[in-house]
């Protein structure tokens, strides 16, 4: 979901959304996930209120008509409605669905403290059970093979960005955030959920892909203002008025190729393009798997559940953990695949 398509929202939407952003801290990117799993709740809400046309298409549900007399009349039993035709119409997984839901609880909290709605209807709501799985992972010949597929134009770029996903273990947010500034030594600052920092060790694998790729940046940018002069050149030669300031030179480490901050939907592709190159494009495959590989390495190879902890920025440890439930599977496994089996 995009910034602009927040004024889409009702107004009492945005004004929980206001309040996430300036009261509770969320970042920005929390803020827009919160609006989207609403978002989806408000289209399905004003399709059975029958506040559009029935056969008006999905995307194109206006949200105007919701009020929070509307939202004030929901029935527990409809939200379970809602839950199943996210499982069912929409293929939404169990994890999901209790992301939604906490997102609608959270809402209907903050209309009744504002007392938007005299009385909370969702109060007793319950998120769908499931098991949590376990996140899927590259092995360490996986990721050389990923490593080793990346070429191209942009291809020192793309193999920087790869290699701080594997080794540092960064969300897609964190990576795009990363400004030259942040760059201290051996060390990166970022800027994680909650507008927390941490400091990141870097190895000498990631200081080579920057080190590769800080140059090829630079020569980009040199090779824009060039390009601006010869323009401004031509334009005077013509007898044409332009405006002669120079392209103002982007804090943001990796530059996308109108050498602006590259987004996070590039940088999604630049992953999936070389996944599918090497030919690790499985289901389910994306740059938050690679965060997953970097601490199943790590913590594969000896390295303590509380470092890893600190190097992924989870605020609790039973949020790591989970990575040793995954090696504790691989161990099963090689147990039944044992030769005095056969």
């Amino acid at each position: 979901m995009r910034e602009e398509e927040l004024r889409e929202l009702p107004g009492v939407a945005q004004q929980y959304l206001l309040y996430l952003r300036a009261v509770r801290g969320r970042s920005p990117l929390t803020v827009l996930e919160y609006a989207s799993d609403l978002r989806t709740f408000f289209r399905w809400l004003a399709r059975e209120e029958r506040l559009v046309p029935p056969d008006t298409p999905w995307e194109q549900i206006g949200l105007h008509t919701l009020t929070a007399e509307t939202l004030s009349r929901v029935e527990l039993y409809k939200v379970y409605e809602y839950i199943s035709f996210c499982a069912d119409v929409r293929g939404n997984s169990a994890r999901t669905r209790k992301r939604k839901v906490v997102a609608l609880r959270r809402f209907y909290r903050f209309l009744e403290t504002e007392k938007i709605i005299k009385q909370n209807p969702l109060e007793h709501l319950e998120a769908p059970e499931g098991k949590s799985g376990l996140p899927k992972y590259l092995t360490v010949a996986q990721c050389q093979e990923l490593l080793a597929s990346i070429d191209g134009n942009h291809a020192a770029r793309n193999y920087a960005i790869i290699t701080l996903f594997l080794h540092c273990g960064l969300r897609l947010a964190e990576l795009v955030g990363i400004n030259l500034r942040d760059l201290r030594e051996n060390e990166l600052c970022v800027l994680g959920k909650g507008n927390k920092q941490r400091l990141v060790y870097l190895n000498d694998a990631c200081l080579d892909a920057l080190g590769a790729y800080l140059p090829v940046r630079a020569a980009a940018l040199e090779a824009q203002e060039a390009a601006h002069a010869a323009q401004i050149r031509r334009a005077h030669a013509k007898g044409i008025e332009m405006d002669e300031s120079l392209p103002k030179s982007p804090d943001a480490l990796f530059l996308s190729n109108r050498k602006t901050r590259i987004s996070r939907r590039m940088v999604e592709a630049v992953v999936y393009k070389f996944l599918e190159k090497a030919g690790l494009d499985a289901p389910g495959m994306s740059t938050h798997k690679l965060r997953h590989s970097a601490a199943t390495m790590y913590y594969q190879h000896g390295v303590d559940i509380v470092v890893i902890k600190e190097m992924l920025g989870h605020e609790n440890l039973s949020t790591t953990q989970i990575y040793t439930h995954v090696s504790n599977s691989q161990l099963r496994d090689a147990a039944e695949h044992n030769p005095l089996l056969q």
